[in-house]
């Protein structure tokens, strides 16, 4: 009979592929995991994994159990949370996600709100790139992310929040008029500064550039706005920044920002979660207080 330990076991395996790791993860013994792992491909007559002395991979059959495993242990996790939401209603914790161009600047924001109106309700923050946050969102290791919509993921809830339109940012000059609006075709492309790639603004800059996408795809990119910043403001290069990290990342009198002609480039930033979670109620409390927020600012 396949248990849900097993799977678990088999889960913390897919994430390592090295059976020492997974253990420590798994907080038990290796030889304990390995009888598991044999017992799981014993119940289910499959191979799932192809072993070396030193790590392992996964077979085809493998990769097709997991991602059934992590659907169940997604269920039973959301399943667990209902339990504990019943419980506590909205005092316990929430695992919240969010993308590396919006946490530095939005937390600050957003945190004290969300304290002032569930005081009960601990957050717990997880700072990385669109990609790895949707992954472990599915997976039920985080109950809800922040990022940029759309992602396009039919098992999850989409809810937009506020609209973040970019500016350009280019190093001051006593001639340059910061009133003046600028299109696309005036951006020196050979110019134009990205994050590396893994951000999704570096997309989102990029699907701006349109033809020129093809060209700076793989060109080097800086790991944060900071660093990006402080190049321009050396002239070395122009970037395209989003609005919610000016108070932030603009304090420099050596960067001038420019505004984009009608209609503006922007990202709509939303907050998503799994559609099977129990905890929709608290989520849409969530959207509201941050909504609120921003409806604010933007008044």
């Amino acid at each position: 009979m396949i248990t849900f330990k097993q799977l678990l076991y088999f889960q913390h395996l897919a994430k390592t592929l090295h059976f020492g790791q997974a253990a420590e993860a798994a907080s038990i013994s290796q030889p304990a995991l390995s009888m598991q792992i044999r017992e799981l491909e014993d119940a289910m007559g499959l191979p799932l994994l192809e072993r070396t002395s030193k790590a392992c991979r996964l077979t085809a059959h493998g990769e097709a159990v997991l991602a059934r495993a992590n659907d169940i242990l997604g269920r039973l996790n959301d399943l667990e949370a209902y339990a504990a939401h019943a419980r506590a209603d909205k005092s316990g914790s929430i695992r919240l996600g969010v993308i590396p161009s919006l946490a530095p600047y939005m937390l600050p924001q957003i945190l004290p709100d969300i304290a002032l109106a569930l005081p009960d309700l601990q957050v717990r923050l997880r700072e990385t790139m669109t990609d790895t946050l949707i992954e472990e969102l599915k997976r039920s290791d985080l109950d809800a992310i922040i990022a940029a919509l759309p992602l396009n993921e039919t098992d999850l809830e989409e809810r937009p929040l506020f609209i973040d339109r970019f500016l350009l940012a280019t190093q001051n000059s006593p001639d340059l008029d910061e009133r003046q609006r600028v299109q696309s075709h005036d951006i020196d492309f050979n110019r134009m500064l990205l994050l590396e790639e893994g951000h999704c603004l570096r997309d989102q800059t990029l699907d701006y550039c349109g033809n020129y996408a093809l060209k700076y795809g793989d060109g080097l990119g800086a790991t944060s706005l900071a660093t990006i910043m402080q190049m321009v403001a050396n002239g070395y290069g122009v970037t395209i920044l989003p609005e919610i990290c000016v108070s932030a990342e603009v304090n420099d009198d050596r960067v001038a920002l420019l505004r984009f002609e009608d209609p503006q480039p922007m990202r709509q930033i939303g907050l998503i979660w799994r559609k099977s979670s129990p905890r929709t109620s608290l989520f849409e409390e969530l959207e509201t207080i941050i909504r609120n927020r921003y409806r604010v600012e933007n008044t």
